[in-house]
């Protein structure tokens, strides 16, 4: 399951959508086929906190492109009524993986968004994403320097042939943009938050190209001199950030590690194989981290396109994946800053010269996990009784409540019902083109 519609075109139009919980979307059409919700320093569409019904009730909120944003209603659990039609039936014996968690990235790009606002504007972006009135994120990718979504590339040590990384230093990128918006962002948090760091490029010198972009990887092997070196960057980072009183839950290898195999990439990379990447961890990385004092910090591996996955992990919600990261959280009027023009999306678009952002349909999709499916949740069985568009997944909650989540990619409405065989029917409706989380409690 994963973001299903974007809008953002032109030509303003204001209406205020109402819904049953927190403060009202500022809704404002630019011309496409859906909303944005306007936020500024004075006034943020909110949620109110999440509050089960009581037993053999449900809470139902609804995400939906013809306008719904996370609308919220209670129903009546039915019991000893024969149902007809499509059922989902909730399978809490068909156990499956435990959820870590949903988050996005705070690049340079989206830090400089950020801090291009107010600080009433700032508080309230930030509270959308990370506090109780928002949507909960606990995961924050961080980049290890550089990345196309900076104003220009630079590392931690550009120095040739510091062996010894004595001129290694974090940028004003890190002490007085990201690290600030991070501290912030546990500041509102009611979830623990996990920090994980992402390198795009090793300095130049480091290289066999003797460049921070195309292709390129370390030079020599596992093992050697320079990825030794490399290894300790690595630990450095760690120790600057800790200086911050910011640790990191995990460090991946490299982002995007086959792009540094191919020639002329257009920005920041370096190049792994599967294999050099577990030869790195085994002979340099491993030891390094466990050596530190960050010997507690996992490792990921790949950090690339999804498609590539099976081949590197031989040895997604409804396959195993126990989180999702998105990209970054806030980006201008044009998709950046981006010093290659590589302009994207992203769930908050910033508007800096009129002190708005506007939150874009997918910023509350991701909600409807992020909020919803916390971090120790477990993923249980949700069995169709026939054949269904619908997407659907269902989960235990470390509260003891259910949630199943349910898209409809579909032009048109769908009935069905969800069977629990413990407590009953929730007899449900799913509007086209929308998002679905029912809640109650088991016990």
């Amino acid at each position: 399951m994963s973001t299903f519609w974007l809008s953002f075109c032109l030509l303003p139009l204001w209406t205020v959508l109402p819904v049953t919980a927190g403060k009202p979307c500022a809704a404002q059409s630019f011309g496409g086929t859906s909303v944005v919700c306007v936020c500024n320093a004075t006034y943020c569409d909110t949620i109110d906190p999440l509050v089960l019904p009581k037993k053999g009730y449900y809470l139902l909120y609804e995400t939906s492109k013809a306008g719904k944003r996370l609308e919220s209603k209670t129903g009546k659990i039915l019991t000893n009524t024969k149902q007809q039609g499509l059922q989902l039936i909730f399978d809490v014996k068909k156990k499956y993986q435990r959820i870590k968690g949903f988050g996005g990235a705070i690049t340079d790009a989206a830090a400089i968004n950020i801090l291009s606002l107010s600080a009433g504007s700032q508080e309230n972006l930030l509270r959308s994403y990370f506090s109780e009135e928002g949507i909960e994120y606990n995961i924050i990718r961080v980049p290890m320097a550089s990345c196309d979504f900076s104003t220009h590339v630079y590392t931690y040590d550009d120095y040739p042939g510091d062996l010894d990384l004595q001129h290694f230093s974090l940028t004003e990128e890190d002490t007085k943009m990201k690290i600030p918006i991070i501290q912030a962002a546990k500041a509102l948090s009611k979830r623990p938050l996990y920090l994980f760091a992402s390198p795009w490029t090793a300095p130049a010198w480091m290289k066999t190209n003797n460049s921070t972009i195309g292709k390129g990887t370390l030079k020599g092997k596992p093992g050697g001199q320079y990825y030794k070196l490399w290894a300790n960057y690595f630990i450095r980072f760690l120790d600057e950030y800790a200086k911050h009183n910011l640790t990191f839950w995990a460090v991946t290898i490299q982002n995007e590690p086959t792009t540094g195999l191919i020639t002329n990439y257009s920005f920041q990379c370096m190049g792994f194989t599967a294999e050099l990447q577990r030869d790195f961890i085994v002979l340099d990385l491993g030891p390094a981290l466990q050596n530190s004092t960050h010997k507690d910090v996992q490792l990921m591996i790949l950090d690339d396109q999804r498609i590539l996955l099976p081949y590197w992990a031989k040895v997604n919600l409804n396959n195993f994946v126990t989180g999702w990261t998105d990209w970054n959280m806030a980006l201008n009027l044009q998709g950046g800053p981006n010093w290659v023009k590589n302009f994207v999306d992203s769930p908050v678009i910033v508007n800096s010269s009129q002190d708005t952002f506007y939150k874009q349909p997918m910023l509350y999709h991701m909600a409807h996990f992020s909020k919803f499916v916390p971090e120790g949740s477990l993923r249980v069985g949700l069995d169709p009784s026939a054949a269904t568009e619908l997407e659907t997944v269902a989960f235990l909650r470390p509260d003891g409540s259910a949630v199943v989540n349910v898209l409809n990619w579909t032009p048109n409405d769908i009935d069905f019902v969800i069977w629990d065989p413990e407590h009953g029917f929730i007899k449900a409706h799913s509007p086209a083109e929308s998002i679905q989380s029912y809640l109650w409690k088991l016990h």
